[in-house]
């Protein structure tokens, strides 16, 4: 094993409980995955905005913007993915013990992915599957990745020639956006967030 010489700091001055006393909430990770088009960013924004009317503190991580700066080295190869996802999960289990609701709005294709996201993050995990089939993302294609896919310009395509896997009984919440509106998803993440937290 290589000697790094870093030591991480656990115990200061101040701990969880101390900064979660004065933000007078619970950190917790969202954890918010589907398809491009299903509906995590706006369902994420959705339920940030009610939270800040509320008087908490939140932060929202998107996949996008992460894969701009954060991440803007790594490429799609399953590697890459799953090192984009170590990180993304770092970061949010960061904020989580500084008793912030952090809301990770990424694709997180496999079932893998989310069990290492799960692990990092530790209790605070709440794993949420935005459901939305291929046709209908598809069909909303917001960012014009469909028709892209569809005319050969982007390769390993979640859900077109990158496989997708839906969860299983580890979920926490499924939001079904095929049948609901993102305004209904959103409130029903609410609710499982006050029930949970007390949020």
């Amino acid at each position: 094993m290589t000697e790094t010489h870093i030591h991480p700091e656990f115990h200061r001055f101040l701990d969880r409980e101390d900064k979660e006393r004065l933000l007078s909430q619970k950190g917790v990770v969202l954890w918010l995955y589907g398809l491009s088009g299903s509906g995590k960013s706006t369902i994420a924004n959705l339920v940030e905005r009610k939270l800040h009317e509320g008087g908490r503190f939140t932060t929202i991580l998107d996949g996008d913007n992460l894969r701009s700066g954060l991440n803007s080295n790594l490429g799609f190869s399953d590697d890459d993915r799953a090192e984009n996802i170590r990180r993304n999960a770092e970061v949010a289990r960061l904020f989580a013990q500084q008793g912030i609701v952090t809301i990770v709005s990424v694709i997180t294709p496999r079932r893998e992915l989310r069990a290492l996201a799960r692990e990092v993050v530790g209790e605070d995990f709440v794993e949420v599957f935005v459901k939305a089939d291929y046709a209908t993302c598809a069909e909303r294609d917001p960012k014009g990745l469909y028709a892209r896919a569809e005319a050969g310009e982007i390769k390993r395509f979640t859900g077109r020639d990158s496989g997708f896997e839906e969860p299983g009984s580890e979920v926490e919440v499924i939001l079904d956006t095929n049948s609901h509106s993102a305004k209904a998803c959103s409130e029903a993440l609410l609710d499982y967030l006050l029930e949970r937290s007390g949020i």
